[in-house]
């Protein structure tokens, strides 16, 4: 008998294991790259109209099956068209390093960000530093000038000089190099912040409100250092402080995963 049934029973080779992990992890990677942008939306768009498709076969719905068919024929084509600029940015960073990247020397960048932010501080130079951590600020990056410069704070405080054409915006740290300067960020609607805080402020609360991000902030009328997570703002803070609070958020988030699954910004 078990001879028999040994005949229904597929033979899964080690081929079929490999085939089946390198597509899991390329499908990975694309969520990982397109989460918090507008192609996630825009991917969930086209899910559930596959869903619709094969619902309709399914229930018989001839005209609405063959509507999505037609539709869905020319799938790999509006995928090119819908995602242009997203495939566009994934072949850069591809082309840029390896597709499994080396680690980042984040406390090294941390490092460079509070020096930097202590200097514009003395200055009273105003500044926004956003730093990404798990959820994507492509669609950020796209509103200012790409940099893709090293951390350092010769950069960021020339990047910050009243008369450069960059030091409006934001900065915006990604995988440990300064990735887009003069970048537009959203400003919070929350009606209990303070009515003092000026716009650098609120749109370092609005891009943590909307993302995981964390912002750092020099405000230019005093000079005071805040930093802003979750939401959430710790004003007139120290470079001590400061340094603290970074190294602390990302050392939790690179601890708290497996040492395979640990990312850099």
């Amino acid at each position: 008998m078990l001879d028999h049934l040994s005949e229904y029973i597929p033979v899964i080779r080690w081929q079929d294991v490999l085939d089946i992990l390198i597509v899991a992890f390329i499908i990975h990677r694309v969520i990982l790259l397109i989460r918090g942008t507008r192609a996630a939306h825009m991917a969930a768009g086209l899910a559930v109209i596959t869903l619709l498709y094969f619902g309709a076969r399914e229930l018989g719905l001839a005209t609405l099956h063959w509507l999505l068919g037609t539709f869905l024929s020319s799938i790999f084509l509006l995928i090119i068209i819908v995602f242009q600029d997203d495939i566009r940015r994934v072949l850069v960073q591809m082309g840029q390093t390896p597709f499994l990247k080396t680690k980042v020397k984040t406390f090294q960048a941390l490092e460079e960000i509070s020096k930097a932010a202590t200097a514009l501080s003395e200055t009273k130079t105003g500044a926004l530093v956003v730093i990404e951590r798990k959820v994507a600020l492509g669609d950020y990056m796209e509103s200012g000038i790409i940099i893709d410069g090293a951390v350092s704070k010769e950069l960021l405080c020339t990047i910050f000089f009243k008369n450069t054409p960059l030091h409006d915006g934001a900065v915006i740290i990604q995988k440990g190099r300064i990735a887009a300067a003069s970048c537009v960020l959203p400003l919070t609607n929350n009606p209990n912040i303070s009515a003092r805080l000026g716009t650098r402020h609120r749109a370092a609360i609005g891009i943590t409100e909307e993302t995981d991000a964390v912002a750092v902030v020099v405000s230019e009328e005093t000079g005071a250092i805040s930093v802003a997570l979750a939401g959430k703002i710790t004003r007139d803070v120290d470079s001590s402080t400061l340094r603290r609070i970074l190294h602390n958020t990302f050392a939790v988030e690179d601890t708290a995963k497996p040492w395979w699954r640990r990312r850099i910004f």
